[in-house]
């Protein structure tokens, strides 16, 4: 069976690109398309088991991202976290959880069709966030913090994964607003820079 899905963003992908070449390759922009995302709300009894099932211990400290290879999971509070996984990933993900946990008390969602990723990346991106974001993106969101946080007033979850490069999880709905504001913000950046060179 062919995969029909269309991404929130499909229809952003050339003026992504168009960023990345006018900017001389100091800003990037890009949607990472249909992300597993499992939501898990569990007390620290059930913690150890989840832990198990992920192959590495949940991040325990505020706004932290523990990797595993290919699986990140984000600190949303004191007893709730966000995997993320390969697409496609997401019903495993959901078995091996929910049987980690046994019997204890927890709430183990795929939310995965809730919200998409963009990416946005290169030397200029912590400026072009700036714009729109009150977090300070130096101070804390340092490599693997993660925040919730507004852009652009539109509510995502934002992280940190590698230098020059963060993540942000936003609602389908709100997807083609904040693509919109980026593209508008790095044009006005693309443009002081060209002034200046």
């Amino acid at each position: 069976m062919a995969d029909d899905r269309r991404s929130s963003l499909a229809a952003w992908e050339d003026r992504f690109h168009d960023v990345s070449v006018h900017s001389g390759g100091r800003l990037r922009v890009r949607e990472v398309p249909f992300t597993s995302q499992v939501n898990v709300r569990v007390g620290a009894a059930g913690v150890p088991g989840v832990s198990d099932a992920l192959g590495a211990a949940l991040p325990a400290e505020p706004n932290t991202v523990a990797t595993r290879g290919d699986i990140e999971v984000l600190w949303l509070g004191p007893d709730e976290w966000l995997v993320l996984s390969p697409p496609g990933t997401s019903v495993g993900m959901l078995s091996s959880l929910r049987a980690a946990l046994g019997g204890h008390p927890a709430s183990v969602v795929d939310v995965s069709a809730q919200r998409t990723t963009v990416a946005v990346g290169g030397p200029a991106a912590p400026e072009v966030l700036a714009h729109g974001c009150a977090v300070d993106l130096e101070r804390t969101l340092g490599l693997g913090r993660c925040a919730q946080t507004m852009v652009a007033r539109a509510q995502v979850i934002m992280w940190h994964p590698a230098d020059n490069e963060f993540r942000l999880l936003v609602r389908a709905s709100y997807a083609g607003y904040l693509a919109s504001w980026l593209i508008d913000a790095a044009a006005e950046h693309i443009g002081r820079n060209t002034a200046r060179g």
